[in-house]
């Protein structure tokens, strides 16, 4: 169903001349509740599932768009967190492997072998 449709229908009632408006009228009317039919038959197989968050949210009369941004700068807060923790590991990963191969100088290849496969890079 279209915007145009209903526009259709809001000219002519609006712009009534008589019975040749009428038939213009019911032929339009009919083709939107034809339209609503088949979105009623076919809006069962949409998928629906709306998080019950969201649902609250809006019942409490509350914008969606709102709730929307609100998620996305929490997410954006949590990649940063995994960001620094992801540095943090990598950091202390480089720390260990220099100080495994500085102990354990039999070792160093396969230390060497681990931090590249972990996509670190020691420097001699």
């Amino acid at each position: 169903m279209s915007s145009a449709a209903l526009d259709e229908v809001d000219i002519q009632a609006s712009d009534y001349q008589g019975p040749n408006s009428a038939r213009a009228l019911t032929e339009d009317i009919k083709k939107l509740i034809t339209n609503l039919l088949l979105l009623s038959r076919s809006a069962h197989r949409l998928p629906t599932a709306i998080p019950p968050e969201i649902v609250e949210y809006v019942e409490s009369s509350r914008n969606p768009d709102i709730y929307t941004r609100e998620f996305v700068e929490l997410v954006q807060k949590h990649n940063q967190q995994l960001k620094g923790r992801s540095e943090a590991f990598a950091l202390f990963r480089d720390v260990l492997a220099r100080e495994m191969m500085s102990a354990l100088p039999d070792n160093g290849e396969d230390v060497r072998r681990v931090v590249e496969s972990t996509g670190g890079k020691i420097e001699v």
